[in-house]
């Protein structure tokens, strides 16, 4: 809400969440009164009450939270939190920052850039809907103003912060690669001991009559019992085998199936390596312990190295974009898990059939070099596939095309239509609810079609003379979710208003010449017939 110089935002819909803070208040005094009652803490009714007293406090602070903005700066505060102030002259820029849901609704914040380089987030205006998206723009357009008439911000361009832009946080991939890498380490470091221990259990032999009780455990022990009862486990609950008087121990735990097959009153044979029981014998069944594999082990470390790939990959998309603007989108790091992918066709057989090294036979040797070499060329052109590619740059490459298009119009050789994929980023009269996925030029005047071709059907012919290319950019966070990251935009000056135009950087560099040829062939055309040049051409 907007009031003078002053800007004031409150959390909507209050009134149902008062009813939570009344529940919360109620909480509270039945705690109280349970616990002077009975003097006792651990209690279903104290503790069910003091749960209720914290989320009508969490409510609390929800509906009584304040964001406001006058000629000083920005101030947030609550009934419960004390009123902190950001000076306009100590507020570099005001950015858009979007999170998202679990199910991938988004969520608009207004965040407030500090001069020292520091990013914080305000609690209001929150959009989270179409619904609220105008107040929350005009809210937005009411602080800028703000800090336009009383502050000095370092730039007029609203900055948009996404998961796919350069100014997003790396402190979760960070985490959660140092998390893999540390799985991968504990796994490697027990691939030689699983290898030993299931070495061990199959050249195991019975103990000999003589063997001391302190060598028992390298050897089989076997034991008669009686079942009492079975215990079969539901979903992934344990399965358990019970022995009758506890002879010559309580229960074992075993399989599903295994616990299905034995009945009460089965005479077993127990078989024990190193204090446990590892075999049951019965007469019409066996249950025997699954003991891990080293090579199961090994492909388990492999893998959990190989996931870690894929954070460590954000992360140097994230060190190679470093000098890109916060509000600039990062290229797809997709290249890279497919590296991770062919990876993971050779090693992960490698290390199930070698789990603890390489043996000097030629065929696992060639098998590692061979895989090694195509990793390391997949990664070379993942490295080349994920450079930034500045428009600059995008443009000389398609210089060559720019000369090769014919010159009425730009299109394609012997005047044939060619569609290139290409979208208007705004809704226009030539691109009515965003309905352009192509744009044809060629054989007739460049328009936006909905489909690849062949054939204009629903063409919508672009009004040339009305547009007026800019300059050429990479792509923004404000530009949208479904823009593929490796496409440049255009911005078009359309009699007055900003149009977007996005596509990928030769066919951008294609279709600019192609407007523009078909805007100077237009004009000249006009200039022949005696017509008036449009407004804002």
């Amino acid at each position: 809400m907007t009031v003078g110089e002053e800007v004031n935002c409150r959390s909507p819909r209050t009134r149902p969440l008062w009813v939570l803070v009344g529940l919360g208040a109620a909480g509270a005094v039945l705690a109280a009164g349970r616990l002077v009652y009975t003097g006792e803490f651990v209690d279903g009714w104290v503790g069910g009450g003091l749960l209720a007293a914290l989320v009508g406090v969490a409510f609390l602070h929800g509906i009584t939270l304040e964001v406001s903005a006058d000629a000083y700066g920005v101030h947030t505060g609550s009934l419960l939190r004390r009123r902190r102030s950001v000076p306009w002259r100590d507020i570099a820029d005001l950015r858009v920052h979007i999170q998202y849901g679990r199910h991938g609704e988004e969520y608009f914040r207004v965040g407030v850039l500090s001069r020292d380089g520091r990013t914080r987030r305000l609690p209001l205006p929150l959009s989270v809907s179409g619904k609220d998206r105008a107040d929350f723009d005009a809210t937005l357009d009411a602080l800028r103003a703000l800090h336009r008439r009383h502050g000095e911000p370092e730039s007029d361009h609203l900055a948009v912060i996404s998961r796919r832009t350069a100014g997003r946080g790396v402190a979760v991939p960070a985490v959660l690669c140092v998390l893999l890498l540390a799985g991968a380490g504990a796994a490697a470091w027990f691939v030689p001991v699983t290898g030993a221990t299931k070495e061990a259990w199959s050249s195991a032999v019975p103990c000999a009559a003589g063997t001391p009780s302190a060598e028992r455990d390298e050897c089989l022990t076997g034991l008669d019992a009686v079942i009492a009862r079975t215990e079969v486990g539901e979903a992934k609950q344990p399965s358990r085998l019970y022995f009758g008087d506890a002879r010559p121990l309580e229960r074992v735990m075993v399989s599903r199936d295994a616990a299905r097959e034995f009945r009460a009153g089965d005479r077993v044979e127990l078989t024990l390596w190193r204090g446990r029981v590892r075999v049951v014998t019965g007469e019409h069944h066996v249950w025997r312990e699954q003991f891990a594999s080293a090579g199961s082990v090994a492909v388990l470390a492999a893998a959990l190295a190989l996931a870690a790939g894929w954070p460590a990959a954000r992360l140097l998309v994230h060190l190679r974009g470093r000098r890109l603007p916060d509000d600039e989108v990062l290229p797809s790091v997709l290249p890279f898990l497919g590296v991770l992918v062919a990876t993971a066709l050779w090693l992960l057989p490698l290390c199930y059939l070698h789990p603890l090294g390489l043996p000097a036979s030629p065929v696992p040797l060639t098998w590692a070099v061979a895989g090694t070499l195509a990793t390391s060329g997949l990664l070379a052109l993942a490295w080349r596939a994920t450079r930034v590619r500045a428009p600059g740059r995008a443009a000389t490459a398609g210089a060559a095309l720019r000369e090769s298009a014919a010159e009425g119009g730009g299109g394609g050789h012997d005047g044939r239509d060619v569609f290139l994929a290409a979208r208007f980023l705004e809704s226009t009269d030539y691109n009515p609810n965003h309905f352009g996925t192509h744009i044809v030029f060629g054989d007739g005047p460049p328009a936006v079609v909905p489909h690849p071709g062949p054939g204009r059907f629903a063409a919508r012919p672009i009004p040339v003379r009305r547009l007026s290319v800019g300059g050429v950019r990479r792509l923004r966070g404000g530009d949208g979710e479904s823009v593929p990251r490796s496409w440049h935009v255009a911005e078009i000056d359309d009699a007055g208003e900003r149009v977007r135009l996005a596509a990928a950087p030769a066919d951008l560099t294609r279709i600019v010449h192609a407007l523009d040829a078909a805007r100077a062939s237009a004009e000249a055309s006009a200039e022949a017939s005696g017509e008036a040049k449009p407004s804002g051409a």
